[in-house]
């Protein structure tokens, strides 16, 4: 073991909650800033996290001492032996103690002068609860030389959120998650399902390791059978539709579907017209229903089909970047997500874990149902699907307006760079585990930092996210290039005044 300090004492320690130790910079071994280290306790080996280095010096403790030497104009490194008095104190926040090959709360305070050492690697990985046979390698560990492996259930079975500003890194880091998933055993992989409402994953289709599967579904091209809508699925896309309202549309629809197994959204809204449902109620229901129809997604089949979306083994993306109406974005996730619950309910599809990227859109906080068409269903997947193993991985860049009942069923955090106060605010009321050290670096991190806490591992780790193999796609232009490409670009004057 190499030996990196000793504890000492301060005012407020050692206690079970922090400890101060002094680096030894003669030993050679570099320490940092969320370093992990092991001490040998009373009760076992007690693991510990580094939280602070704080550098100082005695002779520049009393700034009116420094002032005054220094006006005599030598400094103060000429009189005296500053450099032998300058030393490295850290500050550790212990996590946990091993005995007998089970890991305890720490309860009691370590010893000052007791030594500290760089943790051992194998000791690491059965502390944090790395998973090194089967486990999701997503990259390693800063400052160790171990690589996260995450378990498959652990990481997605309570589902997972990935949270950062636009730019941090979070589209790679999920793009690395599906490579993990896809690089499996074909009979050991869950059905992927992706929700990309800005095109970024179309490279799984182009790359030749992953092609065979993957499948893209472009937005124009989805269609709904409206057939196979009940009425309370239907009432979930007219939110304006009172009970009385969907009691009245059952028969009609029973008996349309009687008549035509596979009728439309203009069959149905026929047979509306011809029922006998009051004048009053007939009009709103018709209005709302032309609206549904003028969408362009209904028709008498379903595409993709469930079965082809949910197949096994592969991944499956929706891609929505062609449509600019949110409530139709929202129409396609909230009943394709319900059509998957459901099915995953009565066993017909595998297991599955639905990527939903931009989240924040799909299932807002505070907004009314009306403006929030796929939440209900979003939420309704966090609280109940892990009893069905159909999971969930949300992705935002504002966690502040992602629904908190969503945000709060998705037992492991994955965070990278965030900026927004409000948003870190949330992040530590939702986020178990996170320190105040890690809430603090949240917004220095770098692209490909990325903190997970959560369900996934025993305690918070800071990984560095490995390279991927998959093709990107980068669909935005740098801005001096758009600008030179629409300068090169010829608009004729008509076109303008057709545009205006």
């Amino acid at each position: 073991m190499q030996e990196i300090g000793t504890v000492v004492s301060t005012e407020t320690g050692p206690s079970s909650q922090e400890f101060w130790f002094v680096i030894n910079d003669n030993k050679g071994v570099p320490v940092r800033k969320g370093q992990f280290v092991q001490i040998d306790s009373h009760d076992g080996l007690l693991v510990a996290r580094v939280e602070e280095i704080i550098k100082t010096n005695r002779y520049y403790t009393r700034p009116e001492s420094v002032s005054e030497f220094e006006k005599s104009g030598r400094p103060l490194i000429e009189q005296f032996p500053v450099d032998r008095w300058e030393y490295l104190v850290a500050q550790a926040h212990p996590l946990g103690v091993l005995s007998s090959n089970r890991q305890k709360r720490v309860t009691f305070p370590i010893s000052p002068s007791s030594k500290v050492y760089a943790v051992d690697e194998k000791i690491l990985n059965n502390f944090l609860g790395l998973d090194e046979v089967n486990g999701l390698s997503i990259g390693r560990i800063e400052f160790h030389n171990v690589d996260a492996k995450l378990n498959l259930t652990r990481l997605f079975q309570k589902h997972l959120a990935i949270l950062a500003i636009s730019g941090a890194g979070k589209s790679y880091t999920v793009s690395v998650l599906i490579e993990e998933l896809l690089n499996k055993d074909r009979n050991s992989r869950p059905s992927i399902i992706l929700i990309d409402p800005h095109g970024e994953y179309g490279g799984f289709e182009k790359d030749e390791g992953y092609r065979k599967s993957t499948k893209i579904y472009d937005g124009k091209d989805i269609s709904i059978a409206t057939h196979s809508l009940s009425p309370y699925e239907m009432s979930a896309l007219m939110p304006k539709m009172s009970p009385v309202q969907r009691r009245e549309i059952a028969p009609v629809m029973k008996n349309l579907k009687a008549a035509k197994p596979a009728y439309d959204m203009e069959d149905l809204i026929t047979a509306v017209q011809d029922s006998s449902i009051k004048d009053a109620t007939k009009s709103a229901m018709l209005s709302w229903m032309h609206e549904l129809n003028q969408t362009g997604l209904f028709s008498n089949r379903d595409y993709p089909t469930i079965k082809d979306l949910a197949f096994q083994g592969n991944l499956s993306i929706l891609d929505l970047s062609d449509i600019v109406d949110k409530k139709r974005k929202q129409i396609i996730v909230s009943y394709f997500a319900r059509e998957l619950f459901d099915a995953r309910r009565g066993k017909k599809i595998s297991p599955f874990v639905l990527f939903v990227e931009e989240a924040h859109q799909f299932a807002p906080e505070g907004e009314d149902y009306e403006h929030a068409l796929s939440r209900g269903i979003i939420e309704q997947i966090a609280r109940e699907g892990r009893k069905f193993n159909a999971c969930l991985a949300l992705i935002t860049q504002r966690p502040a307006g992602l629904s908190t009942t969503a945000l709060s069923q998705c037992n492991t955090h994955m965070i990278m760079r965030v900026t927004n106060p409000y948003d870190i605010d949330h992040i530590k009321e939702s986020s178990e585990g996170v320190t105040g050290g890690i809430l603090d670096s949240i917004p220095g991190l770098k692209v490909g930092e990325v903190y997970i806490v959560g369900e996934a591992v025993n305690y918070p780790i800071l990984i560095n996210v490995r390279e991927r193999q998959s093709k990107s796609v980068e669909k935005s232009v740098r801005l001096e290039d758009d600008i030179k490409n629409f300068n090169n670009a010829k608009i004729s004057d008509k076109d303008l005044e057709t545009f205006m």
